[in-house]
């Protein structure tokens, strides 16, 4: 009696080859394209600057500090009281941009959504220009907060815009307080 190869349920040698040289095949794409993958990932230096942990003890009343994260400049300032008095009494003013811009606590743009403490003392900011990414100057401008040189946009004590050119509020980043004296962001 005479039985046939094809229909032999253990397959045959070309069965095998077919499943080796695709099990090779898929390998072999995978180590190729994974670099193209891996290399879209955040560098080191990037992933290790998505949080940082800030010392705010030496911030006097009416100061502030700009310190570098994720290659921009953040602006840390602890107002003074009337500082936080005119923030507030602005929160009724017509503003360009009627939203907070915080990332900690969304809503509209009234002082007490834009700091970082209940009484309103800590306010921390992106220190980029929401018109074309200048960094402004502190203590200046009409209305005693942030100025931009560059184009002319005027930021009120509690970081929003007043007048100029800039479309948007300095937007607030993630941020706590991780004790009295150490700011986190990220």
């Amino acid at each position: 009696m005479f039985v046939s190869t094809d229909s032999d349920p253990q397959g045959t040698r070309r069965d095998f080859l077919y499943v080796a040289t695709a099990a090779t095949g898929a390998v072999a794409g995978g180590a190729a394209v994974w670099p193209l993958i891996n290399q879209m990932n955040p560098s080191a230096d990037v992933a290790a600057l998505s949080s940082i942990e800030v010392d705010v003890s030496g911030v006097e009343p009416g100061t502030q500090i700009t310190v570098k994260w994720l290659g921009k400049p953040v602006f840390i300032r602890r107002r003074n009281a009337d500082e936080i008095k005119a923030a507030r009494a602005d929160d009724n003013a017509s503003l360009p941009d009627g939203e907070s811009r915080n990332a900690n606590t969304p809503g509209d743009a009234a002082d007490a959504n834009r700091s970082l403490d209940e009484s309103g003392e800590w306010l921390v900011m992106m220190g980029v220009c929401t018109h074309l990414g200048c960094v402004p100057l502190g203590d200046a401008g009409d209305f005693g907060g942030w100025f931009c040189p560059c184009h002319g946009s005027h930021y009120d004590t509690a970081g929003r815009i007043r007048k100029g050119p800039a479309p948007e509020n300095l937007p607030v980043p993630v941020a706590s307080f991780v004790n009295d004296t150490t700011i986190k962001l990220g």
